[in-house]
């Protein structure tokens, strides 16, 4: 036995709101109060004889209609800013990940991380052009904690002057972000490329001073 009171929103301005007042036995919903309606509907034997007797309670059924102001209108706004109007901006990096085999030499991915809700949209632009061929995207991903992520990949063969970038958009931004794709290693690959090459050469330096050494002995 369950009772499911059910408060339906179809548009923030609270038109056409409907309070529902089921009660269910067995999976099986025997009487109902709607709103729009105004009054108990009974689905079986036992429902039709209970609707009939609620109805009949003048307080009873007064108090039932009360419920939309009082329960669904009065809680609505904590409903949408709570649930409805919560938007949380997607952290984004884009990045160049190893290519399958296959048409192209190049593979770039761009993630957005943690952001709430969950429709976005994610494009590739090539010199201010969409892409919309050799791209593949995940679904939005869930988190687990109300936030989600999403992968998309573009394969690619690599031109001289071009520009590609990665187009964002979702409720939370108030307009597309666009994240363009810097070929050039970070700062942290260049220090510990220049580091190596350095200690390379050190050691260049420090053999052939050995060699010279052990050649004058």
């Amino acid at each position: 036995e369950q009772v499911v009171r059910q408060c339906r929103y179809s548009s923030k301005d609270l038109q056409g709101i409907e309070y529902i007042d089921s009660y269910v036995f067995n999976q099986a919903e025997y009487v109902r109060f709607n709103s729009t309606v105004g009054k108990f509907v009974g689905y079986t034997e036992h429902g039709v004889y209970n609707a009939e007797a609620w109805n009949s309670d003048a307080a009873g059924l007064a108090q039932e209609r009360g419920e939309l102001e009082r329960y669904c209108k009065g809680n609505a706004a904590i409903y949408y800013s709570a649930i409805l109007d919560k938007t949380v901006e997607p952290h984004v990096r884009l990045s160049s990940v190893a290519p399958p085999t296959g048409r192209h030499p190049a593979m770039l991915m761009c993630s957005a991380y943690d952001f709430y809700p969950k429709p976005i949209k994610v494009t590739w632009l090539r010199d201010g052009g969409e892409v919309k061929s050799d791209v593949t995207s995940t679904e939005e991903l869930a988190n687990g904690d109300w936030y989600y992520q999403i992968h998309s990949h573009l394969e690619y063969t690599p031109r001289s002057g071009e520009k590609i970038s990665c187009m964002v958009e979702h409720i939370s931004l108030t307009e597309p972000m666009v994240y363009d794709w810097d070929p050039s290693l970070p700062e942290a690959e260049r220090n510990k490329i220049a580091i190596g090459a350095s200690g390379l050469v050190l050691g260049a330096i420090l053999a052939l001073a050995g060699l010279i050494y052990y050649k004058k002995k």
